[in-house]
């Protein structure tokens, strides 16, 4: 009897790590989600940044050379010299993000204007909102958006992984929509 009270009891508590491991996954995609939608707010409801009010856009940076953090910054208009891209001697940081217990960026893709997605060639993303409109500007890999926009990409997919191999993917729409996809 003691013996399947043992054998029930650890597959009871597998079960339970295993599915609290999902959950702690899940609740960092909504982080990440709410961080891209505090930019967005940044961004329509232009934060203050330096002296000017009214020529800053905030953005999200996401980069597979550092799979564990992620960066909320703001960046000058290009017509003042800024590109949309994150450079931190260039920007300011207003906050620096950071997953712990293995938790990282596991892959980043992009959809083009053509519906066309590509995955594990993206190593860099660069999300950034301009006044007055909740659109995102999407650059791929330091390709600045608001400099070319031949180099806007459609939709992108931040691709969230656990220490067991779990993914959860937010997604962010160049028309402003942030979304969380689960097991994907």
């Amino acid at each position: 009897m003691t013996a399947i009270i043992v054998v029930v009891s650890g597959v009871v508590l597998a079960n339970n790590s295993q599915f609290g491991g999902v959950v702690v996954l899940e609740n960092l995609a909504y982080d990440v989600a709410l961080s891209v939608r505090q930019a967005q707010v940044y961004g329509i409801s232009v934060a203050r940044f330096g002296e000017d009010t009214f020529s800053a856009g905030y953005g999200i940076s996401f980069n597979l050379s550092s799979p564990t953090t992620y960066a909320l910054y703001a960046d000058v208009y290009p017509s003042e010299g800024g590109d949309g891209l994150f450079e931190p001697d260039q920007n300011e940081l207003v906050q620096l993000s950071t997953f712990n217990r293995g938790y990282r960026i596991a892959d980043i893709c992009t959809t083009s204007s053509l519906g066309v997605e590509t995955c594990g060639s993206t190593s860099r993303l660069d999300v950034l909102f301009k006044r007055p409109e909740p659109d995102a500007w999407l650059s791929a890999n330091g390709n600045s958006c608001t400099l070319s926009t031949g180099a806007c990409v459609a939709s992108a997919t931040v691709r969230l992984a656990s220490p067991r191999g779990d993914t959860v993917s937010v997604v962010v729409d160049a028309n402003g929509q942030i979304s969380v996809r689960k097991g994907t």
